[in-house]
């Protein structure tokens, strides 16, 4: 029988993490808020189990792909939690993007109760995801990636091992996030400003991703804002939270961040006008007067 692994989360990523563990071979146990989503998978051959403690107590590796620390703190300590049925030596790999604290404060909690852990946020989106192809920043003992190195290589094409023990691959992931929502807000500025001033955004966009002003946010977010679908694959409220993550951060050893604290004005206000749910690069209808083909806004 193929080996067993456990998924907490079945959203855009954790479902893509989990098809691919299964198209590796894994036995996936996986579970998620919404029962339907558990339902769904199972139907497609996974494993389907009512709570996290359900998924630990049938896995000695378990991936949690949920939103937050709080949720984290949920999936492992709240009712029906995987850290009180995990046997001793079982991996816990938080795939979150959390406080860097937050993580290294796991670890050591995992550790008295005789559990491993890996700080492993993850990067690429759901198509990535679903491929097989995502970034993962991880970091912790050896004796984590000896059981766990290959799911790992499984579900990403790069696996970044950056110590041995928690803190760093959360600290990275939060610099990645820092520039990634800098790079939305700053090509929904210029997108908007070049419709203002009469440019057809298709003209531009084109133009803009054979230039030297391109960049992968604006390639792949203001595609979105051409074809007026901002159905979330990120949504802006991620944002929110990411980019207040990385200025909590730094405010803890009191250094600037005034593109990033921009930035999170920009999506706080597109949060506050009722785009929360709505794609990140939503972000661009705090500017007035956006027009764009169609009528589409």
């Amino acid at each position: 029988m193929s080996q067993k692994v456990g998924l907490i989360g079945l959203g855009a990523m954790g479902l893509g993490m989990a098809k691919s563990l299964r198209r590796g071979g894994y036995n996936v146990h996986a579970c998620d808020v919404r029962r339907e989503a558990a339902d769904a998978f199972a139907h497609d051959g996974g494993v389907a189990c009512a709570s996290p403690a359900e998924v630990a107590a049938a896995c000695d590796v378990v991936f949690s792909v949920v939103v937050n620390a709080e949720q984290t703190e949920a999936v492992l300590f709240g009712k029906d939690g995987a850290a009180a049925a995990m046997q001793p030596g079982s991996v816990f790999a938080m795939c979150s993007t959390v406080p860097p604290a937050f993580a290294m404060s796991l670890e050591a909690r995992l550790e008295k109760l005789g559990l491993l852990f890996l700080d492993a946020p993850i990067s690429g989106g759901a198509a990535r995801a679903a491929s097989g192809e995502m970034t993962m920043m991880s970091a912790g003992k050896p004796a984590v990636y000896a059981k766990c190195e290959a799911m790992l290589n499984t579900v990403a094409a790069k696996v970044y091992k950056l110590g041995d023990r928690a803190g760093n691959g959360s600290k990275v992931k939060i610099i990645n996030q820092l520039l990634a929502g800098v790079h939305i807000a700053a090509a929904a500025e210029a997108m908007a400003l070049g419709i203002r001033e009469g440019v057809a955004p298709a003209d531009l966009y084109e133009v803009i991703t054979h230039s030297a002003g391109n960049s992968w946010m604006f390639e792949n977010r203001m595609a979105h804002v051409l074809s007026g679908d901002y159905t979330p694959l990120s949504a802006v409220d991620i944002f929110v939270k990411d980019l207040g993550l990385v200025l909590d951060t730094a405010r803890a050893s009191k250094f600037p961040l005034p593109l990033s604290a921009t930035a999170h004005q920009m999506f706080m206000q597109a949060s506050s006008a009722g785009y929360a749910k709505e794609d990140d690069a939503a972000v661009i209808k705090i500017f007035p007067g956006i027009t764009l083909p169609e009528g589409k806004k």
